[in-house]
């Protein structure tokens, strides 16, 4: 049973109750770029790990069928229960090894990308494979823990964090701050003002952290500043996946220094080669610093919500369908999805080609669902009448603006 997938559902509700409480309230915590950047993330993340779930190898069941000490039952509920706990100690490792490690970061940095913090962050997840956390949950498989149990257990661990990206709860009761992870508490994780870096790495437990030291509370005098040191700079998707891994491959490939060049993957996170520091200075800042945005028209804001809606009822379409689908269905799926946040990052980035890649967009599209879905007599249809009607209505959007501006200059 697919947790994560029923629960997508809630998560937008929940999503959409806290923007309008936001509105309602004037905090400004939500800006519909950032929060459309993380949402085409977090899209990102569930399409890729499609692809990588056709890779037919598993370290966890490797081990767990011949080399656990015991077997435990699904049948006996203390198991599911010493399951989400011991899962929990596991990612708080693998986590806080996240933060460590260059290797590591360059999958967990996308998560604290965003420079808003709100229910839409938590969903902003990696498509860079975290080589090394799947070591922290081999000790599970050892004590004889099923797969189904640990993959329940990641499953309602991942769906409790949702809850803790947000602004609007400050604190709760003494005994709940004590035992498990809070709003409070992950805004903290969430910051990169010094004192709060590389702190509160737990999923739902924060006793982790309260007996292995890296522990911060939230500080009345201390506002919490989001983001990465490194701003990233831009609404695109596939860069926003790359931006440290691939600041990596240039260092290992430029370094003169060749010990460099095979252990920076595995130094502590932000290490750089001497020579590339001196060579290729990059700009970092743990202050508050002009967040990034496009200025965008209002026509444009509406066809940018509008597309995300859209994509997001492909997605879940898609989701859903996925286990009857063939390889080549699937790896065309995940593709023109891609395609589709890649090409609406380039109307948030007001660039000038932006009708053109939304002309590739629907394109793709309409043929990729005709290929999965050549039976139906109505979808097709329908998904050219959405295309046009979408092409022409950002065809207006940028005339409308281009008379704006005309009108503005003279």
């Amino acid at each position: 049973m697919n947790y994560i997938l029923m629960a997508i559902p809630l998560f937008m509700l929940l999503i959409l109750i806290e923007f309008a409480w936001d509105r309602y309230k004037g905090t400004g915590f939500y800006r519909l770029n950032d929060s459309v950047n993380s949402l085409a993330m977090g899209i990102y993340s569930r399409v890729t790990g499609l692809l990588f779930a056709m890779i037919p190898f598993s370290a966890y069941i490797l081990i767990y069928e011949n080399t656990s000490l015991i077997t435990l039952s699904v049948e006996d509920t203390w198991v599911w229960i010493a399951a989400f706990v011991i899962y929990d100690l596991g990612y708080y490792w693998n986590h806080r090894i996240g933060h460590t490690l260059n290797i590591s970061w360059a999958s967990h940095v996308i998560h604290h990308q965003s420079e808003e913090y709100n229910l839409t962050t938590a969903l902003r997840q990696t498509s860079i494979p975290n080589v090394t956390g799947w070591a922290f949950f081999i000790p599970m498989a050892l004590l004889g823990f099923p797969p189904i149990v640990l993959f329940a257990a990641g499953s309602f661990n991942l769906i409790y964090q949702f809850w803790v990206h947000t602004q609007h709860i400050k604190k709760l009761p003494a005994w709940y701050e004590a035992i498990f992870v809070t709003p409070s508490h992950h805004r903290v994780h969430h910051g990169k003002n010094k004192v709060y870096i590389d702190k509160n790495h737990g999923g739902v437990f924060i006793l982790w952290d309260k007996f292995f030291g890296t522990f911060q509370r939230e500080l009345e005098d201390e506002k919490v500043i989001y983001g990465i040191s490194t701003q990233l700079a831009s609404w695109n998707p596939i860069k926003g996946n790359v931006q440290f891994i691939g600041s990596l491959i240039q260092d290992a490939w430029r370094t003169n220094n060749w010990f460099d060049k095979f252990t920076l993957w595995f130094r502590l996170t932000g290490y750089r080669p001497a020579d590339m520091e001196e060579k290729f200075p990059r700009i970092k800042s743990n202050e508050a610093v002009v967040k990034y945005d496009i200025e965008n028209s209002k026509g444009t804001k509406v066809y940018i919500f509008s597309q995300l809606i859209f994509c997001l009822v492909l997605v879940f379409v898609f989701l859903t369908m996925a286990k009857g689908l063939e390889v080549i269905q699937l790896t065309s799926g995940c593709g023109v999805l891609g395609l589709f946040l890649l090409s609406l990052s380039k109307v948030q980035e007001a660039k000038s080609w932006a009708l053109a890649w939304e002309v590739a967009k629907f394109s793709a599209l309409i043929a990729t669902i005709a290929f999965i879905i050549p039976m139906s007599a109505w979808v097709v249809p329908v998904v050219i009448a959405i295309s046009v009607a979408s092409l022409l209505a950002l065809h207006l959007v940028g005339r409308q603006k281009l008379q704006t501006e005309l009108a503005q200059t003279l």
